[in-house]
């Protein structure tokens, strides 16, 4: 069950981003509660369509279904592309991501997400393959302490890593989160210690990161010239690869050493200087606590080819924690 509604993040500053336009074809590709699109359907687009891997999300906006300028496909937005081409659709002028989980999906004890409150560990977006539980009850120590520490930032990652094994099998989030509190103990501000294990975890197990990289490069074939991107994310590794991202693609990357080989020519940019980074007001995160590490980046897309369709892996150090 939904427990309430959502709330688009940096909406009024995404929309501004996205300067849609009528007969636009706009793209959402994390569809979610529908926060975005309905704001971005209002702007008149000829289309928009609406991707998420999660059915609760296409069941949620079932009242859109049968629109004649609305297209709802339950795919992840790495398959955007494909999803697109079945609809006859090869270029698009504005897409807005909003990386991450959504309210609904941690307002439903069920699905795994929250850990303030008992369900099954599972936490997968697309309701198919590897659960949370899956992962740490079969997994090494040393496979969970890295996962804890690089995708968590989680300074205990060891600890928890060597108590998760000791315990297991662990099958509800009450019993990890009780697990990983009794390991860290007390958090400065009040925050709960289960907070950065949990987020690691959702994001392993969904590919977050996979599928944002990937995500990025449809959106750069995709997006017709002087069409605009907009990626909202919350945390600091999906930033990074936003940041960077836009960066290398507007041809801003920081400059080789002249100690190292000469770089290649480098390629035209695919994206106009992207726009200075903006956070959530007081005022919003006031109203939504869950805006506070928000993050908007945007770009525009320039007439130069898409790069390569795939992006370098950004390399990330393993579990040094105590």
């Amino acid at each position: 069950m939904i427990a309430a509604p959502h709330l688009p993040v940096l909406l009024t500053e995404t929309l501004a981003a996205l300067a849609i336009r009528p007969g636009d074809i706009y793209v959402d590709a994390t569809l979610g509660a529908g926060g975005y699109l309905r704001a971005a359907r209002a702007a008149g687009p000829g289309r928009a369509i609406g991707f998420d891997r999660d059915a609760t999300a296409i069941v949620l906006n079932a009242d859109l279904d049968g629109a004649d300028d609305v297209i709802l496909i339950n795919r992840p937005f790495s398959e955007m592309e494909a999803g697109l081409a079945d609809h006859g659709i090869s270029g698009v002028d504005a897409m807005a991501f909003d990386i991450g989980v959504s309210s609904m999906q941690i307002d439903q004890p069920e699905r795994g997400f929250s850990f303030q409150s008992d369900g099954p560990l599972d936490m997968r977006m697309g309701q198919d393959g590897m659960t949370a539980a899956d992962f740490i009850n079969s997994a090494s120590e040393s496979d969970i302490a890295d996962v804890l520490f690089q995708l968590g930032d989680e300074p205990g990652a060891r600890r928890i890593a060597r108590a998760i094994v000791n315990d297991r099998p662990l099958t509800r989030t009450s019993e990890l989160a009780r697990l990983v509190r009794s390991v860290l103990g007390a958090q400065p501000g009040g925050k709960d210690a289960a907070t950065r294990s949990f987020q690691a975890l959702r994001i392993h197990v969904n590919d977050e990161l996979g599928q944002l990289d990937a995500g990025l490069v449809a959106a750069e074939r995709l997006l017709r010239p002087g069409g605009r991107l907009a990626v909202v994310s919350f945390h600091s590794a999906e930033d990074r690869r936003v940041k960077n991202f836009l960066r290398d693609r507007s041809g801003n990357a920081p400059a080789g050493s002249r100690h190292l080989p000469a770089a290649p020519t480098q390629r035209a940019p695919s994206f106009e200087r992207p726009a200075r980074a903006v956070r959530p007001s007081d005022a919003e995160i006031a109203r939504n606590p869950r805006a506070r590490s928000a993050t908007l980046r945007a770009a525009v897309r320039t007439a130069a080819p898409a790069w390569s369709a795939r992006l370098a892996p950004i390399s990330t150090p393993l579990a040094r924690s105590a």
